[in-house]
């Protein structure tokens, strides 16, 4: 089932509509949905698919040449191609001016068992491609490969792409929509615990409950996403056991690079450029207070960017001995029975709210049109403490900002909710001539608060079933 990934559809569709060569980089990590995103957009157009394979150069290319000479109508006993300068130069060739699309998939795979490729690539665009109308898709998983030697300045290829697509996890709502009929709060707890990468949301069985589902596939040595996290790190990374000791430390709430040295074990001298590395592949995020500028602000702090891995690192990880010897059923089990995953799940909630308000801001839905989003924490002169205002939107040009605050609970006072929200965001840095509120939710607002939103108009009020209505 393919789902969500309308813009890139749209812009791959937008260039495949243009007359000449056009190449087109999709790039993004394992499991991520690439291959998915150009099955669908290829389907109904000629397509030469080819993907490289962690294997010699020579096997690569025999391996291309029984999919090029299939594609092109040609018997497959002709002898293979001894060259990428070879084959590329007959695709270029045979395309004769023909609207075609030419994928060449873990294009990284093959580049790395036959450095010159790039080179080779480069030349035949130069030489070959541009004279034509070839449509052609470049994809990797190797995110650090291609950002240096396809995208990056220097790289051969440099300045002969006309497109590029980052390819991300989905957000929580096309997650939502990889799992049929499921309420609201279970599926908040699934995004809090998959996240939005569509491999692992595929293994989620619809007619098993929640903890079933996670003590198969998580909770158990031979269960499919046990290990996932640390194959990742393998594929991507050269010292997988030292990302993995940080990884561990920022799940345990070391926020800062001095807190995640001393708990991990890594140089302080050396943690920064493990720390840049992880936020490169979208695995942890550095957050400012919002109005500050992160090159300067001291008061940064790490986090776990991707759910699945902060799911796996705070529950999954600490319980490995006991998964190991068997356990896993028992440690699933108390893991949903325990308060620490109500509270696990009250910190995703809050990226949850942050990217609903992402979706209706690019819909034209939020009273502004905002060009900046974060959270802010503080002191707070009033109630001498350090305080915080969970998601912001704000538009600096029309002086407007919008404050919301997050609430996982079953019960909580509303009225103090609010009118803690109103003072605390007179803390945000900057000057707002107009102020919005809003107040996210588990369940619906009661009657008393629906009434007085409806009366000030200034305050917008959401539960958990609006924000999966879409």
């Amino acid at each position: 089932m393919f789902v969500g990934r309308e813009n890139e559809i749209r812009a791959l569709d937008r260039l495949f509509e243009k007359a000449g060569f056009q190449m087109v980089v999709v790039y993004g990590r394992r499991r991520v949905g690439k291959t998915s995103l150009i099955d669908e957009f290829t389907r109904g157009k000629p397509t030469l698919y080819f993907t490289a394979k962690a294997q010699s150069s020579i096997l690569n290319l025999r391996d291309f040449s029984v999919r090029a000479y299939s594609f092109f109508g040609m018997p497959a006993s002709l002898p293979p191609f001894s060259s990428w300068a070879d084959a590329l130069g007959f695709v270029a060739e045979q395309s004769e001016g023909e609207r075609i699309v030419v994928v060449f998939d873990e294009f990284p795979y093959a580049a790395q068992s036959d450095p010159p490729l790039p080179s080779v690539l480069q030349e035949a665009i130069d030489h070959g491609f541009k004279q034509g109308n070839v449509f052609m898709v470049l994809c990797g998983s190797n995110q650090g490969f291609i950002e240096s030697e396809v995208l990056g300045k220097k790289s051969p290829p440099y300045g002969r792409r006309t497109g590029q697509i980052h390819l991300g996890p989905f957000d929580y709502l096309d997650a939502a929509r990889m799992i049929s009929d499921t309420a609201p709060e279970q599926a908040l707890r699934y995004y809090a615990t998959l996240g939005g990468t569509p491999y692992y949301l595929e293994q989620v069985d619809a007619g098993a409950s929640y903890e079933e589902n996670v003590a198969a596939i998580l909770f158990d040595k031979v269960g499919l996403l046990y290990e996932e996290p640390a194959m990742l790190l393998r594929q991507e990374l050269r010292e997988p056991a030292t990302y993995n000791s940080i990884l561990a430390a920022v799940a345990h709430g070391a926020t800062e690079p001095a807190r995640i040295s001393d708990w991990s074990g890594v140089s302080p001298n050396s943690v920064g450029k493990y720390l840049k590395t992880l936020s490169g592949l979208g695995l942890i995020e550095r957050s400012v207070p919002f109005g500050s500028n992160p090159d300067k602000s001291r008061s940064g702090m790490y986090s776990i960017a991707d759910p699945f891995f902060a799911f796996w690192y705070r529950f999954v990880g600490p319980a490995v001995d006991a998964i190991e010897l068997g356990a896993g059923a028992a440690v699933a089990s108390q893991t949903c029975a325990g308060q620490a995953l109500p509270t696990y799940e009250g910190t995703q909630f809050k990226k949850v709210c942050l990217q609903w308000l992402a979706r209706k801001n690019a819909q034209g839905l939020l009273p502004f049109l905002a060009t900046s989003f974060g959270k802010w924490w503080g002191a707070s002169p009033e109630e001498r403490a350090t305080v915080d205002v969970d998601v912001i939107a704000a538009s600096k040009q029309d002086r407007a900002l919008l404050c919301g605050e997050c609430k996982w609970r079953n019960d909580f006072d509303e009225t103090e909710a609010i009118s803690l929200l109103e003072r605390r965001s007179r803390l945000v840095p900057g000057r707002w001539d107009n102020r919005t509120f809003a107040l996210f939710s588990k369940h619906a607002a009661g009657a008393g608060t629906l009434s007085k939103a409806k009366a000030r108009g200034d305050l917008m009020l959401l539960s958990a079933e609006d924000l999966f209505a879409g």
